[in-house]
């Protein structure tokens, strides 16, 4: 598929879905209100009734929930990139992630050498792939446990590794990983690993996963360096 009809259907599933969430918007309105006529149900009947109202809440908010994940993974075409240092990039998200880490007890250590040339980066876009990473591993580790994020030089490339001590996935979980719409998570959506998939893909990268029931998971993410000098691109932290 080239790039002309890649945009054209990622346009095409973008209106799909949208329309799909005005006519959910419509219907969870409508289940708000009738739930609000069961507020104080009288007997049994109407206790019955409010239980199913708020069902058909729970499922239509997550029909909500899969219709935006979609249109996030449709959306990633044109990526605007800019030379980054990935260190400071990296370590933006962990104090942005910080406080939801230690409520559950996670620790997070981040090892960067001084030599790291910069990447070229649409910075928000892949925050957003770093950040399923990240939410992945809180998941993982229900428990609490430890994150280790490491960059390293390699050739003309730049390696980020991500590894948690969660629970780890067996080799047929792996196998599927970043399929869409697989996910071993009550409520999961399954898009988030192959929106970071497709990210990375975008930024000319690759991803890999390592995975070892009751030991943990490694993510492998695989950048090239920015083509220019590293003198020139510069990038001020964030």
């Amino acid at each position: 598929m080239d790039q002309e009809q890649y945009t054209e259907l990622a346009e095409l599933a973008g209106g799909f879905i949208h329309e799909i969430k005005n006519h959910l918007s419509t219907l969870g309105l409508n289940l708000q209100l009738l739930g609000e006529d069961f507020q104080e149900p009288q007997n049994l009947r109407e206790r019955r009734a409010l239980e199913r109202v708020q069902r058909l809440q729970n499922e239509c908010q997550r029909l909500v929930d899969v219709s935006n994940d979609f249109l996030r993974f449709a959306r990633i075409m044109d990526l605007h990139l800019e030379p980054t240092d990935l260190a400071a990039l990296v370590e933006d998200l962990v104090v942005f992630f910080g406080p939801m880490a230690v409520t559950d007890k996670i620790d997070i250590k981040c090892y960067f050498p001084s030599d790291l040339p910069p990447v070229a980066l649409d910075r928000d876009m892949f925050k957003q792939a770093l950040l399923n990473l990240l939410l992945n591993a809180q998941q993982a580790m229900p428990t609490g446990g430890e994150l280790t994020i490491q960059a390293a030089r390699d050739d003309h490339a730049v390696v980020l590794n991500l590894i948690d001590t969660g629970k780890g996935m067996a080799p047929e979980v792996v196998a599927k990983a970043f399929h869409p719409f697989f996910s071993t998570r009550d409520g999961g959506t399954g898009l988030g690993l192959p929106t970071t998939r497709k990210i990375v893909q975008a930024h000319g990268g690759t991803i890999e996963v390592q995975s070892e029931l009751g030991r943990g998971t490694k993510f492998t993410i695989r950048l090239p360096a920015a083509p220019t000098p590293a003198a020139s691109l510069e990038a001020p932290h964030e």
